[in-house]
């Protein structure tokens, strides 16, 4: 089945809320690498900007983790590349707040 045909406004709308959400988990994910907020606050919102965020890529705005290190932690602790936060379970987000308590 094709998709439907978007008129050119739609598609204009719809490109305006990518770029806004882009731009929310980007200044988001620098809030979190600079210390301004922690992974603490960052997990307990409930917004689409962080559900619908890779873990992986949250991981790695943490200040001091890049993709190896990134890589490392989801394998120690059991989280596939493509899970998103949102899909996070109870145990995994504890155990991140667990190995980054302070981190601010």
């Amino acid at each position: 089945m094709p998709l439907p045909a978007l008129s050119a406004e739609t598609r204009a709308e719809n490109l305006r809320k990518a770029v806004a959400v882009r731009r929310e988990r980007s200044e988001l994910l620098d809030a979190l690498k600079h210390g301004r907020l922690s992974l603490r606050e960052v997990l307990e919102r409930d917004d689409q900007t962080v559900g619908k965020m890779f873990a992986k890529r949250l991981l790695e705005g943490l200040p001091n983790i890049g993709k190896i290190r990134a890589d490392q932690l989801m394998a120690e602790l059991g989280i596939s590349d493509r899970r998103r936060v949102r899909g996070l379970g109870a145990r995994q987000r504890a155990k991140l707040l667990e190995l980054f308590p302070h981190q601010r």
